[in-house]
């Protein structure tokens, strides 16, 4: 009676062990980056104006930034691609320094701001566009940037890069410990990063000057699970 006890015992420990090697997985995380040439640009640019009452400086921001939208629409920008971002208004302060024991401060004027971010959907144009803002009184300026207008078929470009690069991953490991891979059994797509300009050169141009559109890259990740065939981490 007790030899058919442990014959029972170990025929049901023999499937649990080879349940453990054939459930084995592999976990890899693939990325892909496809670089692209920016057929699009974002500007955020806007205007200071400083005068001694709050009104007068919001009056001057005001006017300027009317300004600049309409000729940014002369250039040919359409309205959905200028939006205001930001409008603020600060005191400008002196201080009195004959007592440097008691620093006396006052207002002296105020200083208004608004920005305003635009797309330009044509970068034949950028430095007509750079040119009109720049006569029209803007005078700050917070950035350019270069970008796609329509990503998704670039950004699938990217994923299937990270797919293949994940099972090339997937393949040296496998090989590397010996063993087979088996189905996929899991997918799952990771954080996709923006168009980031790969090169940029932007200043106050005008007409004449040079744009260095360079190149965008979109970059895609995933992580994939593969089983370890049966019989294979044995071997």
């Amino acid at each position: 009676m007790r030899w058919i006890v442990l014959f029972l015992g170990l025929a049901l420990t023999t499937p649990a062990a080879a349940q453990s090697v054939s459930s084995g997985q592999i976990t890899v995380t693939g990325e892909g980056r496809v670089q692209s040439v920016p057929d699009m640009a974002q500007i955020s640019l806007g205007v200071v104006t400083e005068a001694e009452g709050a009104s007068e400086a919001m009056a001057q921001t005001s006017e300027r930034a009317d300004a600049i939208i309409a000729a940014l629409t002369e250039t040919g920008i359409a309205e959905r691609d200028m939006q205001t971002s930001d409008l603020s208004l600060n005191p400008i302060w002196a201080e009195d320094r004959t007592r440097p024991e008691m620093f006396a401060r006052e207002i002296v004027g105020f200083s208004a701001s608004t920005n305003l971010r635009v797309r330009v959907r044509n970068l034949d144009t950028l430095g007509t566009v750079m040119d009109a803002v720049l006569q029209v009184g803007a005078n700050n300026f917070q950035g350019l940037s270069f970008g796609l207008a329509d990503p998704e078929p670039v950004l699938d470009e990217a994923r299937k890069a990270a797919v293949a690069d994940a099972r090339r991953k997937a393949e040296l490991l496998a090989e590397a410990a010996g063993v087979s891979l088996g189905a996929i059994t899991s997918i799952r797509e990771g954080s996709q990063g923006d168009n980031r300009p790969m090169m940029m050169e932007a200043a106050m141009m005008r007409d004449s000057g040079p744009v260095a559109r360079g190149e965008v890259e979109t970059s895609a990740q995933v992580t994939l699970v593969w089983a370890i065939a049966p019989g294979a981490a044995g071997e």
